[in-house]
């Protein structure tokens, strides 16, 4: 037997055993009529502890391979075909082969945290409950004839619901774009997977900036891309660090959140969003351009979105309603050339059959409607002084031990620590003290910085949250 576990494998050396002892079974490796070796030798053959044969053996029994006899020790179990009772299938087993990964630990146990938990939460990129428009959401389903198609709808959506979205886009985001340029999706998440798995093959070099939003979604590594960096500053990425590193890689798609950037709020400036077409179009490499909060300004300046500057087809642009209305909408968009989104089109109708047609038609309702401009100025106003209160907030307690960009729009509020902090030790104590964020590692590889969203609690709250994130801090230290 010269099989060993590896060590630099993720898996559990516990597990590795237990898997190598089955396949034994089932290749006759381990005679069905001899009993396997005992844990102090196998401990001794594999160079572990004893306690990593017992998890070995353990999850074999709870398997139904193997039972443990007195006076013979453990012995393959006699009923392994299942002549007398059924076997469970090993559920881990499957769990860890999947091709598609999971969220990252520390993203898990937000989600679980925020879910479970009466915490303050600081964390999810979401508008609070009192900003969702459920009046206007109850009076349209009390007061307005369906007239949504409740069968298979168009592979690209509701032809209504993409014509709104048409003229919603000419009028507060002045792109020129056609129904049959659209594509109705599950939000913008959806619309990105979509995007990878359509137009990207494992292997292919793509661009994503760090930190971002992006850089937590686990289905580029999924995908097999090969993944390079824009660092973001205050004013955001230097496009021009682009050319190097398409000389150098072949890059084959840029992901980018031009306007107040998730997470750090930053702008990218007019002259830098003109560059940056330019080099696309200079090398052919298509922008994805995910654009959630430019109806979020908290100024006059109305911030021109890459696809209303593009006069050459390089950006496919996705945009929702969940950051300007509510989440559980669940409608999104892309827009692109026609071949494009049929192809996109073509591999949602593969995963869902399309989408929701009562969504849809809310959301036709609600972009059609002229409560949308009311709605607006309530969003940029409630979100405009939370803001400005986790601002104040955090020059209170932490003075100049925190460094921030004030953010002109969006959600999120970008911190860097000015000493080096344990972040996983800092958001354990935030737990502990009612409050959670998102650790800056999640979003990029900067360390000692976490982002704050000021979208999910009220001013109160917000305040209150601060207090236990500076008590946190003192203890992490």
């Amino acid at each position: 037997m010269d099989w060993k576990p590896d060590r630099n494998m993720k898996k559990p050396i516990y597990k590795q055993i237990a898997e190598y002892i089955e396949n034994g079974i089932t290749d006759g490796t381990f005679p069905v009529d001899k009993p396997l070796p005992s844990e102090r030798n196998l401990a001794k053959r594999y160079g572990v502890n004893r306690s990593t044969i017992v998890s070995a053996y353990a999850e074999l029994e709870a398997n139904g391979l193997v039972e443990r006899k007195k006076g013979s020790g453990i012995i393959i179990s006699r009923d392994i075909w299942g002549l007398t009772k059924k076997r469970i299938p090993s559920w881990n087993r499957y769990i860890e082969a999947g091709t598609f990964l999971p969220n990252i630990p520390v993203m898990q146990r937000i989600r679980k945290e925020t879910e479970e938990s009466h915490l303050i939460n600081l964390a999810s990129g979401e508008l609070s409950a009192d900003l969702f428009p459920n009046d206007f959401i109850k009076k349209t389903l009390s007061n307005v004839e369906f007239t949504g198609n409740l069968g298979y709808d168009h592979p690209q959506g509701s032809m209504e619901l993409r014509q709104t979205i048409a003229n919603h886009v000419r009028e507060y985001r002045t792109i020129q774009t056609k129904p049959e340029t659209i594509l109705i999706t599950s939000g913008a998440q959806q619309a990105i997977h979509l995007i990878i798995q359509c137009l990207l093959k494992p292997g292919d070099a793509v661009v994503i900036e760090n930190p971002s939003y992006s850089f937590s979604l686990p289905i580029f590594k999924t995908a097999g891309l090969k993944v390079f960096y824009l660092s973001v500053g205050k004013n955001g990425i230097d496009p021009s660090e682009l050319i190097d590193l398409h000389k150098k890689h072949r890059i084959k798609m840029i992901f980018t959140n031009p306007i107040y950037q998730n997470p750090t709020g930053t702008l990218l400036p007019y002259h830098k969003r003109k560059e940056l077409l330019d080099i696309s179009s200079e090398f052919g490499i298509p922008i994805i351009e995910d654009d959630p909060y430019s109806l979020i300004s908290f100024t006059e300046e109305k911030p021109s979105t890459l696809k209303s500057m593009d006069t050459n087809g390089s950006v496919l642009y996705i945009s929702s309603l969940p950051k300007i209305a509510a989440p559980g909408l669940r409608i999104g968009w892309i827009m692109g050339p026609n071949p494009v989104i049929e192809r996109l089109a073509d591999a949602k109708q593969q995963f869902d059959f399309g989408h929701s047609s009562i969504s849809q038609w809310i959301g036709n309702q609600f972009l059609s409607s002229t409560f949308l401009d009311e709605q607006l100025l309530l969003v940029r106003s409630y979100l405009k002084r939370r803001r400005d209160v986790i601002a104040k907030e955090l020059t209170h307690y932490f003075h100049d031990q925190v460094e921030f960009h004030l953010p002109m729009g969006g959600i999120h509020l970008w911190c860097q620590f000015k000493e080096d902090i344990n972040e996983n030790r800092l958001l354990e104590n935030s737990i502990k003290e009612g409050v959670i964020f998102a650790p800056g590692s999640t979003l990029g590889t900067k360390k000692g910085c976490i982002r704050l969203t000021y979208s999910k609690r009220d001013e109160a709250m917000i305040q209150q949250g601060i207090q236990r994130l500076y008590r946190a801090f003192e203890h992490a230290k």
